[in-house]
């Protein structure tokens, strides 16, 4: 069985990655991260209001440590592994944020920690793994490829390997940050967030379930790498071609435990083109002084996309990351204003 699907195979088949997601586990989940981080803000963007005709609320998790929300999930998950496990280390693929997460923990809990990246990687990313610590390697072209050799190399080891998506400590880490957000703000009409693996998607979900049962969740994917949004229309797992330039979005299959989730509580999914994702990361830095990367920007995008549907309505926008390269920010600047409607 070649790696690609030995990826998929156990993507399908474990059992545990159903279990264990829940408002719960995001409620201790929090108890938790309080140890380790504090709440980052959420605040209104006036002029975001007048081009988007909502009243937007920004979620601000690119002012995390590592500069993504993925550093809860990271914490959460090695917070929850004894010593042993710890000594063992962690292996995982990343583009970027999810391996800063692990390695950000690592360093916390005194755990080794191994980041398998597809090339060309992002140079700012990968020299912020290694600042905290990560053991960086390069290998394949695409996540797929990079998730088969990070196997690999935990088989081979003995370390635990964690899977970018289907990791129920994960699911209950990313939470929190709705968490937060749902509960100084139960009064949103929607939440727009991006998906990648769906893991803050699926958090998402189960919060406002939970505290906003009014607030509906629209999921946000890149039109060039649709295989998270495919599978949710489809109702069962699908892979598709792989071909977005936004980092964080750059997911070629779905997830059994992510989709579980998505499948019973998203409200819609929508799709975005690369060029809306760097049209919004320019929106979001000349009209909220928010600089963020491509994955980041997609919420923004996806509300641009339906605004003509939401005038009025007050929405939550969760800038997940800004973790962004030179040459990133370089097309930002050169992407199309948008205007008012």
């Amino acid at each position: 069985m070649c790696f690609f699907e030995y990826w998929h195979w156990i993507d399908v088949m474990s059992p545990a990655t159903l279990v264990g997601m829940d408002i719960n586990a995001i409620r201790d989940a929090q108890r938790t991260l309080a140890e380790h981080l504090d709440p980052t803000p959420a605040w209104g963007a006036p002029a975001l209001d007048e081009v988007t005709g909502c009243q937007v609320v920004l979620k601000h998790e690119e002012v995390q440590p590592t500069g993504a929300f993925k550093v809860r999930g990271g914490l959460n998950l090695l917070a929850g592994m004894s010593p042993t496990m710890r000594a063992a280390g962690v292996v995982s693929a990343s583009t970027g944020n999810h391996g800063q997460s692990l390695a950000f923990a690592a360093r916390r809990f005194g755990a080794r920690c191994r980041i398998v990246l597809p090339e060309p990687a992002n140079p700012t990313k990968v020299r912020a793994l290694r600042a905290w610590g990560a053991e960086v390697v390069l290998h394949g072209s695409t996540m797929e490829a990079a998730a088969g050799h990070a196997m690999a190399l935990a088989e081979r080891t003995g370390a635990r390997f964690v899977h970018p998506a289907n990791e129920p400590a994960l699911i209950a880490g990313v939470g929190t940050l709705y968490l937060e957000l749902l509960t100084t703000h139960p009064d949103l009409d929607y939440l727009f967030v991006p998906v990648g693996g769906g893991s803050g998607a699926a958090s998402a979900c189960l919060v406002a379930d939970a505290v906003a049962p009014n607030c509906r969740v629209i999921g946000v994917q890149a039109s060039a790498s649709r295989a998270a949004h495919d599978s949710w229309r489809a109702g069962e797992l699908l892979t598709r071609p792989n071909r977005t330039e936004v980092e964080g979005l750059a997911i070629g299959s779905g997830y059994r435990a992510t989709q579980a989730v998505l499948g019973r509580y998203l409200a819609d999914f929508v799709l975005v083109d690369d060029a809306s994702v760097r049209a919004a990361q320019l929106l979001l830095l000349t009209h909220a002084h928010t600089m963020a990367e491509g994955a980041g920007a997609a919420s923004l995008a996806g509300v641009l996309s339906r605004r003509s549907e939401l005038a009025g309505a007050r929405v939550g926008v969760v800038v997940t990351g800004g973790n962004a390269s030179p040459a990133e920010l370089a097309g930002v600047l050169d992407a199309p204003h948008v205007t008012a409607a």
